[in-house]
């Protein structure tokens, strides 16, 4: 179901995708409490006029997205916006942008708010976060991991490379993203169990049918 639920400001629509315990088990897992502020209240159900809006606001989202990055392209600001998300009611819009260093957009965002003639958020994230956003097809064929089921991301290192004896190749082991694949971790855990098995200074083996290399 489509629902109305209460935002900092105005009201949002979102879909109900989990119900009953299976909620609880979920909140307990990503250590979210019942208290938490962040929890908003479901208000009612959405009716056609709330499902009209919605649909009006998400096609107007790519063409928003596109001024967006041409407006901060001639200020000269180094961002990169990835992605932009209305709010269910229109009355606010969410910038998401990845940066290196700190950027000042305080003239960018007055001049998004003259526009576009709604309340502007400037939210940064990560290139991970971007690629689950934005989503894609990985080389393994598959939606990409981040964009379907992955909740958290944990770092991955050089070291899970090595560990794996894969080639260190920044185009093979790389994800949309630009970082080093998650998929990378999965199977970590195996190969360091493997390792330990795994005789020292194996260059020569003494085995019963005579010296292995």
């Amino acid at each position: 179901d489509l629902v109305v639920v209460e935002a900092a400001q105005g009201y949002d629509v979102g879909e109900v995708t989990l119900q009953g315990e299976l909620v609880k088990m979920q909140m307990k897992k990503r250590r979210v409490t019942e208290r938490d502020d962040t929890i908003r209240s479901v208000l009612r159900l959405a009716d056609d006029q709330d499902i009209n809006t919605l649909i009006d606001i998400r096609s107007r989202e790519q063409d928003t997205m596109v001024r967006a990055r041409a407006m901060s392209r001639s200020l000269k600001l180094e961002m990169k916006i990835g992605d932009v998300e209305y709010q269910g009611d229109a009355k606010k819009l969410t910038i998401f942008y990845t940066a290196d260093d700190r950027v000042d957009f305080r003239e960018l965002v007055k001049i998004y708010a003259r526009d576009f003639k709604v309340k502007i958020e400037m939210r940064q994230i990560g290139a991970r976060q971007e690629a689950a956003r934005i989503g894609g097809i990985g080389t393994c064929g598959r939606e990409l991991c981040c964009s379907t089921w992955l909740t958290d991301f944990k770092s991955v290192t050089t070291q899970a490379v090595r560990y794996q004896n894969l080639a260190i190749n920044s185009d093979k082991l790389s994800g949309q993203c630009g970082r080093l694949k998650c998929c990378l971790n999965y199977e970590l855990d195996t190969y360091n169990d493997a390792l330990r098995k795994f005789p020292r200074n194996a260059d020569k083996i003494q085995t019963e049918q005579g010296l292995a290399y």
